[in-house]
């Protein structure tokens, strides 16, 4: 099937074009990517479909490498069916791909999530699957944040290639604590299963941190947040993600997570190839009726973010990948860079390879949105048209 969306202001996830243009789909991948004056002078097939983007933005479709669930549906208390929920009401988001988060649990029922939400892949109607991110359980107690203590592994190389078969192979990503004893040799072997490795719920020292580089451990978690904070008898977690630029930084743009001042140091300090747009969204997020519910605990929409109930402590997000970008600009960022984020920087460290770019060749997962971010179409590489409000 061929489609092109034309009369728009293009963000190919790198930059953004000067004039508006056109973006050729053929068969579910991007084939050309060319200026408005080419298109009106281009003749397409009879059964090509045309759709005009109404000097809409165009961009690559928004990748989520870090969420627990979306609309009542997610990993805790995990199903298939639910997942695929999830993955059609992201899509509506503007989301095309995401890495489902898992909480640490106990081993029987992680082995069972992973599982259930491999039986999903190759299944969805939505946003892909573009496979597992394991948070924990090989993180560190004293920033466990609103994890559970007795979830907690040592690091084990027996237990993490159980995790492995249950996934059947396709754990993209897992949060660790780089100072836990034993953590070298399996940071060795995720790293030579294709695994991307991130510091988080961790209370290294810098030290820690710069061992945990040398074997591979290069990407961080929730930046600023359930991590060894800036000092400066030691840099700790923080510092050693400022101070060295192949360090990239997942970050949560809720602007409670992390204060929007701080975003001017992150913008000074990291390359902006190295900074990823998350959500870290709760099962409840955008979810309108019933009890509000997160690794089996009731929380409450308070200021922004979700809180633990029965204490008040901060449990998560509640963003989506659309306001994130939309916060990072009001945060000083580039148009251009925020969309980035949150599409060729999450591809790029994920490996994905076809993904996050609008380019010849790349698969043809395009969203157009207002300059809101306001979602007005979604276009995924299965050609399905999941949301059209330009009609």
């Amino acid at each position: 099937m061929t489609r092109c969306i034309h009369n728009g202001v293009i963000f190919n996830g790198i930059s953004q074009q000067e004039e508006k243009g056109a973006v050729l789909i053929e068969n579910g991948i991007i084939a050309d990517v060319f200026s408005e004056q080419r298109f009106l002078q281009k003749t397409f097939g009879p059964d090509a479909e045309i759709i005009d983007a109404k000097g809409n933005y165009i961009l690559p479709g928004l990748i989520d490498t870090h969420i627990h669930g979306f609309k009542g549906h997610g990993t805790d208390e995990c199903s298939t069916e639910g997942i695929l929920q999830m993955s059609k009401d992201l899509a509506h988001y503007g989301v095309t791909a995401f890495n489902p988060t898992m909480y640490p649990a106990p081993l029987d029922q992680m082995l069972d999530t992973c599982k259930k939400i491999v039986a999903a892949m190759g299944k969805e109607e939505g946003a892909h699957i573009m496979g597992i991110h394991l948070e924990g359980p090989f993180i560190s107690p004293e920033k466990l944040g609103v994890q559970k203590p007795e979830t907690l592994q040592k690091p084990s190389i027996e237990i993490m290639q159980k995790l492995i078969d249950a996934a059947e192979g396709h754990i993209v990503n897992m949060t660790v604590a780089p100072e836990l004893s034993g953590m070298r040799g399996l940071a060795l072997f995720c790293i030579d299963k294709g695994i991307v490795l991130q510091a988080g719920h961790t209370n290294a020292k810098y030290e820690n941190m710069l061992e945990g580089m040398q074997v591979g451990i290069l990407h961080t978690t929730h930046f600023f947040n359930a991590m060894s904070q800036l000092h400066h008898r030691n840099p700790g977690a923080v510092g050693a993600g400022l101070i060295h630029p192949e360090m990239s930084c997942e970050i949560i743009a809720d602007g409670v997570h992390v204060h929007p001042g701080l975003f001017k140091l992150l913008r000074a300090d990291k390359s902006s190839d190295q900074i990823v747009l998350v959500t870290d969204a709760l099962t409840p997020t955008v979810q309108k009726t019933g009890h509000l519910y997160a690794n089996g605990e009731e929380v409450e929409f308070v200021d922004g973010c979700f809180h633990r109930k029965s204490d008040g402590v901060i449990a998560g997000s509640a963003l989506t990948m659309k306001q994130g970008i939309k916060n990072l600009v009001s945060f000083g960022f580039s148009t251009a860079d925020a969309i980035k984020f949150a599409t060729a920087n999450p591809a790029r460290v994920m490996h994905y390879a076809k993904k996050g770019h609008i380019s010849p060749g790349y698969d043809g997962d395009i969203i157009v949105t207002d300059k809101q971010f306001a979602i007005k179409l979604v276009l995924l590489c299965n050609e399905n048209i999941v949301r059209n409000s330009l009609c």
